[in-house]
Order: structure tokens, then C-alpha cells, then sequence
């Protein structure tokens, strides 16, 4: 859709003067409709930035709903406009150009800049970054209701909410909220279920499961693991007290241990050095332990376009018009992180307790050589569930997966009992889309059970 510089200037202006009405909705996309885009203050001076895309898949005709994926990114303060879409899952690469195994073949995706203060969201003062998981998904929630209202293919088709990394603990908050909301008659929603994708639940377990795992493939010998052990084990007794900061802090210590007994594993792929996989971020922010940076996560391995900083600050931000002069996209919003640091070592496995019990599908997947968000961990918080259905679940054996028609090469396993489903992915590290897109996008196709697609035609993303 070709926007007039008189309107672009006029909704910029809105945007820098705070003269939008409470949660105004302002959307703007192309000519065809299959895209969407544009702002939603979720609280007075807290704008949220969204884009939506219908997939070429989608047939009103089909005797099965079509899906609606929101992608939730990590960090906290990773931006899923960029990173999810450009760098993951999206129609396109960050060389914009088509991603054979993008998930719209499977779902629309809309992705969101969340929290406020991540790439294009951003509040008019730095008082409005939130402080919790919590006031996130009601911003969130907020955003929802009003993209509900003003589309009605929100309100018929299944919607799933589907997080990485630190996302997942987003998408377990924002699944409460949104159930409340739904059973309250504040939402017009379908909610088909919350997918955890290598996701930040439970600190203490995953801090747990990095020494006994990393000793297990000759990263650290024995007395690496026994002081990482003795440090995990203060970690937990900081999170038990509620020393949330002290808490922290020795998270960053303890992973700064592990880089130098291990000389310098890449915490996103255990088989690898840090800097040398072209997917994982460069762990220096990481590493000081205070700041997740994603500046560099998951970069072009096609430098041509001036890596994603530059493409979301030109081309895709002349395509959206309606970004604030003021503005400027970055990877990661260390203020977002700042907000939340009091929050990052919170466990969520209570609110994956009451997701399961409210019996909203809950599907949890992993890499295999992940190490932030190791599978071990994954495992043990699993297990301290309370849900009435774990002892089944465990005693379930899991199901080989192929993918497509290849029998001979195994991709992975799942299982899966009532409401809850683990999907474990061989091969691929913290970026599952990523690393193994062939079977990320059979799986995901599983867990929305989108419709066999009559053939699309081709879509034209970038005007």
C-alpha cells in the first residue's frame, strides 16, 4: 500500500507527541491484504509495534480452521519483528529473499515487539518499561484485544502462542491472561495452546543441568564440574531466599566460570566454541552475565545487506512509513532487560502447572546440544509439575520422528499425553527453526493441525 508522506508524517507526529487516544489502534499494510502492520498503545505513552501475515495457504473454504501463530522472542528485549521473522521463521531471509520452510506455509504469524521498549515499541519514558513477566502479557493481552476486535479472523482461528528462549516465560503469563480474558468476555479468542521452544522456565534447573551435561561431552573435567556445582547450588539458595539480584549476579558468574574451564563454549550450541557457530550469538554480553545482547543473534551469513541492523533501519523501516523519526531499531533493549532483572531468575512452572490443569495444550520442544536451556533442565522442571496427568506422561515411551518421506534418518522424538506434548529435536541447538527447519516446520504443523494447503500462489513481501 503506497502511504502519502503527509500521512506517514502525520502518524509520526501522533507518535512523538503522545497524542494517541488510549490503545488507538493504527494499521496500515499492502495493497493485497497480506500484510498488516502498525502501533497499539497498550497503556497511556506504551506503544507496541505488530505485524501480521496471512499465509497464501489460507482457504475460509477449508472444512478446518486456519491458525493464527503469535511468535514471542527472548532476551528479555529481543526483538521478534527482526529476529523471529527475518532470521527464523518469516517469508523471508534477511537477504529478503523467500525461506523455503517459512511457518507461514503452516499458520499466519504475527510478531510483535514485546516488551514496550524492544525495536520499534517503545515508551515515551523509560518509567514505562515493565517490570515483570506479568505486566508484559497484559500489555500483551491488551494488543490482543484490540487486533481481536478489529479483525474477526482473530476471534474464529485457533491461536497459538509460541515463545523461544526467554519467551517462553512471556508465553506461560500471557497464556493465563489470555485464558482469564476469554472466560471473562474481554476476549474474542480461540486459544489452540502454548509452545515452549527451548525456554527460560526454570533458572534453577537449567543452572543445574550445564556442569553434569558439559562434563558428559569432555567440556569440563571434574573439577570444573564440582565448582560449577558448588555455584549452581548457591544460585538455588538465592532464588529460595527471593535474592532475585544476588541471584542473577551469580548467574553471570557462574557463566563466566563455565567459558573459561570450557574454554569458551557456545551456550546455544554445546558442540561448538562460542563466536564459531555463524547462528549463536557472540557471547560477550552473555558471558558478563548481566546483559543477554542479541546485537549479533543469529546474523546473516550474507553480510551484503549490512547485517539486520541496517536492513530494519532502511528498507523495512521506508516499507513500514510509520516508524517515529526517533525510533531507531535495535537487536536487543538492554533497558528491557534492565526493567525485567529482577524477574529473570523467577521460575514459571506453576503457571505451565495451571495452563495444563485449565487443560490449554501446552507443547514443549528443545534442541539437543542447546546448552542455555539445556534438555536436562527442560526434563527436570517437567517433572516437578503437579499436573494430574505426569506419571503418565512419564511412563509414556516416545515416537521417532522422520522427516517427510526419509525413514533412515532419525529427526527426532515426541511424546505426548492429554494436553501436554514434548517434541525432542536432534541436531539442532537454541534456534530449532534454524537449525533444523525440515522437521521445526512438520512439528509445527502437528501442534496447530493446519489443513493440508491447496496450492498458494507466491506472495510479494517486500514493495
Amino acid at each position: 500500500m503506497k502511504i502519502s508522506s503527509y500521512l506517514s508524517l502525520f502518524l509520526s507526529l501522533l507518535l512523538l507527541h503522545g497524542l494517541f487516544h488510549s490503545k488507538l489502534v493504527i494499521a496500515v499494510g499492502t495493497a493485497d491484504g497480506t500484510e498488516e502492520w502498525g502501533y497499539v498503545e497498550v497503556r497511556p505513552r506504551a506503544h507496541m509495534f505488530w505485524w501480521l501475515y496471512r499465509s497464501p495457504q489460507r482457504s475460509e473454504s477449508s472444512s478446518s480452521p486456519w491458525p493464527i501463530i503469535l511468535w514471542l522472542q527472548g532476551g528479555p528485549g529481543a526483538s521478534g519483528i527482526a529476529i523471529g521473522n527475518f532470521q527464523e521463521i518469516g517469508p523471508l531471509d534477511t537477504n529478503l529473499k523467500p525461506r523455503k520452510s517459512t511457518w507461514l506455509q503452516k499458520a499466519d504469524l504475527l510478531f510483535v515487539d514485546n516488551p514496550v521498549g524492544t525495536g520499534f515499541s517503545f515508551g515515551e519514558d523509560e518509567s514505562l518499561v515493565v517490570q515483570t513477566d506479568e505486566q508484559a502479557a497484559t500489555d500483551l493481552t491488551t494488543l490482543l484485544k484490540e487486533l481481536s476486535n478489529k479483525d474477526k479472523s482473530f476471534q474464529t482461528s485457533p491461536f497459538f502462542i509460541v515463545a523461544e528462549s526467554y519467551g517462553g516465560k512471556f508465553a506461560a503469563t500471557l497464556g493465563l491472561s489470555v485464558l482469564q480474558a476469554i472466560q471473562n468476555k474481554e476476549l474474542n479468542l480461540i486459544l489452540g495452546g502454548v509452545v515452549l521452544g527451548d525456554s527460560w522456565i526454570s533458572p534453577e534447573d537449567y543452572v543445574f543441568s550445564w556442569g553434569p551435561l558439559l562434563k558428559e561431552v569432555s567440556r569440563l573435567d571434574e573439577n570444573g564440574l564440582q565448582e560449577t556445582n558448588r555455584m549452581a547450588q548457591l544460585i538455588k539458595q538465592q532464588i529460595e531466599k527471593g535474592q532475585f539480584g544476588n541471584a542473577i549476579d551469580s548467574w553471570g558468574d557462574l557463566e563466566s566460570l563455565i567459558s573459561t574451564r570450557s574454554n569458551s563454549v557456545d551456550f546455544y550450541n554445546f558442540m561448538l566454541d562460542s563466536g564459531s557457530d555463524p547462528l549463536a550469538l557472540k557471547a560477550t554480553g552473555l558471558l558478563q552475565g548481566i546483559l543477554m545482547k542479541y546485537s549479533n543473534y543469529l546474523p546473516s551469513k550474507d553480510s551484503s545487506n549490512g547485517g539486520l541492523n541496517s536492513l530494519m533501519n532502511g528498507v523495512i523501516r521506508e516499507k513500514l512509513k510509520i516508524i517515529p523519526k526517533n525510533v531507531i531499531w535495535g537487536g536487543q533493549a538492554d533497558i528491557v532487560f534492565k526493567g525485567l532483572s529482577f524477574d529473570f531468575m523467577k521460575p514459571r512452572i506453576n503457571e505451565v502447572d495451571e495452563l495444563l490443569s485449565n487443560g490449554v495444550n501446552v507443547t514443549i520442544y528443545n534442541g539437543q546440544v542447546d546448552l542455555i536451556c539445556a534438555t536436562p533442565g527442560t526434563e527436570a522442571w517437567v517433572q516437578k509439575l503437579k499436573w494430574d496427568g505426569l506419571k503418565n506422561f512419564t511412563n509414556l515411551n516416545r515416537t521417532p520422528l522422520y522427516c517427510k518421506n526419509d525413514q533412515q534418518v532419525t529427526k527426532g522424538f515426541r511424546k505426548s499425553y492429554k494436553n501436554l506434548n514434548f517434541y525432542w529435536i536432534l541436531g539442532a541447538g537454541h534456534f530449532v527453526p534454524v537449525e533444523q527447519p525440515c522437521i521445526a516446520l512438520q512439528m509445527i504443523g502437528e501442534i496447530t493441525r493446519s489443513p493440508v494447503p491447496s496450492s498458494g500462489r507466491n506472495k510479494k513481501f517486500i514493495e
